[in-house]
C-alpha cells in the first residue's frame, strides 16, 4: 500500500508546490516593497552590501583642471539564516474529501509568506525617525510629515506605507469625517465608497495583520522607500516530501534561507499609534 501511495502521490506533491509557492508569493507584502538581493550563486552565509554616498557637482572654469572627489563606502552585514514549517500529509487524508494539494500548499505557503513579512517588519522598529504617539490614533498628518521628510532626505522614487488594520481604519475614518476633513475630494469618496485608503501625500498605503500590537494596545507601522529595508535571498521558497512508514505519512517541509537588514536609516520612518477600534 505505501508504495502505491507513494506512486499515486507524485502529482499531489507536484500540486501542492506549485500552490505553496504561488501563495508564498502572493500573500507576502513585504517582498514587493523592500530591496531584494538573490545571493543564491554566493558562498557563505554573510554577505556585505556597499554603500555608496552622494557627492556634489560644482562649476568648471575653462582651462584649469577638476578636483576629485573622495568616495568612501560603507556596508551592511547580513546574514542569512534558515526558516520553516512543516505539515504531516497522512495516506488516509488523501482519501478524504477536500483539495490536500490546495489546501496543505496554501497552509504552507501562508507560513513562510507570513514569517519573511513578519521578519522584515520588525525592523520597523529600527528606524531614528518616528512619528506619532503612544495612546493616540494616527492621522493623515502623520504621513504628510513623514513624506516631507523622505523627501528632504531625497527620496525620488516610490513611497509605501504598512500599517495595522486599525491604523488603516482610523486613516479611513478620518478621511471620511467630513467634520474633520471638509475637502477630502476623490480620496474620501472613494474611502467612503469601498474603504480602500489608496494614496496618501505620494504614499501607497497598505495594511497588515502581522505588524505587532504591544499589551498597551499601540503598534508601529512604517512609511519607507525600497532601499530603506532589504532581504538577502540565499534560497527561496522549496518543499521536501520525507516518507515516514511507520506513521504511512508523509511529511511536507516547507523551507527558504535569508536574511534582512535595515540599508537606509534616512528612507524609512516609524508611524507609533494607537491600534485598537
Amino acid at each position: 500500500m505505501a508504495a502505491t501511495t507513494s506512486t499515486t502521490l507524485d502529482d499531489l506533491f507536484v500540486n501542492i508546490v506549485a500552490q505553496a509557492r504561488f501563495t508564498a508569493e502572493e500573500q507576502s507584502l513585504m517582498l514587493g516593497l523592500v530591496t531584494m538581493y538573490n545571493i543564491q550563486s554566493q558562498a557563505g552565509k554573510t554577505i556585505q552590501v556597499p554603500k555608496y554616498p552622494a557627492i556634489a557637482a560644482a562649476n568648471l572654469t575653462e582651462g584649469t583642471d577638476m578636483s576629485s572627489t573622495t568616495v568612501s563606502t560603507s556596508s551592511v552585514a547580513v546574514t542569512v539564516g534558515e526558516v520553516g514549517a512543516q505539515v504531516l500529509l497522512t495516506d488516509m487524508a488523501t482519501y478524504g474529501d477536500g483539495n490536500p494539494a490546495v489546501e496543505l500548499g496554501t497552509v504552507l505557503g501562508n507560513a513562510i509568506a507570513t514569517k519573511i513579512d513578519t521578519d522584515l517588519i520588525a525592523l520597523f522598529d529600527g528606524f531614528s525617525t518616528s512619528f506619532g504617539t503612544a495612546g493616540a490614533e494616527i492621522t493623515v498628518a502623520d504621513l504628510f510629515k513623514a513624506a516631507a521628510t523622505l523627501r528632504s532626505n531625497k527620496v525620488t522614487g516610490a513611497i509605501n506605507a504598512v500599517v495595522h488594520p486599525f491604523q488603516a481604519y482610523q486613516l479611513k475614518a478620518n478621511l471620511t469625517n467630513t467634520f474633520a476633513n471638509p475637502n477630502g475630494g476623490d480620496l474620501q469618496n472613494e474611502a467612503m465608497r469601498n474603504g480602500y485608503v489608496g494614496t496618501i501625500a505620494g504614499i501607497n498605503v497598505y495594511e497588515s495583520a502581522n505588524l505587532t500590537i504591544d499589551g498597551s494596545g499601540d503598534t508601529k507601522g512604517a512609511v519607507f522607500a525600497p532601499e530603506a529595508l532589504m532581504i538577502a535571498m540565499k534560497r527561496d521558497f522549496n518543499i521536501a516530501p520525507q516518507r515516514d512508514e511507520s506513521l504511512r505519512a508523509f511529511e511536507l517541509n516547507a523551507t527558504a534561507v535569508y536574511g534582512v537588514a535595515e540599508l537606509d536609516d534616512a528612507f524609512g520612518v516609524e508611524i507609533l499609534s494607537d491600534a485598537t477600534i
